[in-house]
């Protein structure tokens, strides 16, 4: 799992059937300190993120678990929404 903070919306007219429906956003990596770093990544939205928040997202077989059972062609999915980091 890593934290990240949702920096935009990805809005794809044509997708994979298993993935309409599915938020997609744009998520970067969030460093301890709050900085931005690396490359953005698209991810499925599972939690109803939404662009500004920072999210805890896990990528890889895991990510398409998360989104869905059936193995939807995903790398990267939102699985919570961070309140608060001590």
């Amino acid at each position: 799992m890593q934290i990240g903070k949702v920096i935009g919306r990805v809005v794809a007219t044509r997708k994979d059937d298993r993935l309409v429906g599915s938020k997609l956003l744009l998520v970067q990596l969030v460093e301890m300190d709050g900085t931005l770093t690396g490359q953005p990544i698209v991810a499925v939205d599972s939690v109803g993120a939404g662009v500004g928040e920072r999210v805890i997202y896990v990528t890889g077989s895991m990510a398409a678990r998360a989104v869905s059972p059936d193995g939807a062609p995903v790398d990267a999915a939102i699985v919570g929404i961070v309140d608060s980091l001590e």
